[in-house]
């Protein structure tokens, strides 16, 4: 059987297949709604370009949430964060976590945590 490749991580150079694409996904949303995410909910999502971003926003569209995507080495990302309605964010950028800290922002999950 041949595998689909989804994406080549650019950082790391790995490959992504479609099965693995679709069991952190499936994965991950799950662990999303165990959290409370609910359709209509916004998921902050500061993580970098790559295999780990694509299967962390497809899994919060698959929970029914929206994706507010934010750079980690973006201008103004403390700015968004504090003046963001969203209640839950993935991030394993040091930076976000701790501007989440004086936000509205809840819930802080790593890349790890969600199974992603």
């Amino acid at each position: 059987m041949e595998q689909r490749i989804v994406m080549i991580d650019p950082g790391t150079g790995q490959t992504l297949t479609e099965e693995q694409h679709d069991e952190r996904l499936a994965t991950a949303a799950a662990l999303l709604r165990r959290r409370g995410v609910r359709a209509g909910d916004t998921v902050l999502v500061c993580l970098p370009v790559g295999s780990d971003l694509l299967v962390t926003a497809d899994a919060v569209m698959a929970a029914g949430a929206v994706v507010s995507p934010l750079a980690p080495d973006g201008d103004g990302m403390r700015e968004r964060i504090a003046g963001s309605s969203a209640r839950l964010m993935i991030s394993d950028d040091p930076r976000a976590r701790e501007a989440a800290a004086d936000s509205r922002i809840r819930v802080v999950m790593s890349v790890a945590e969600l199974g992603a």
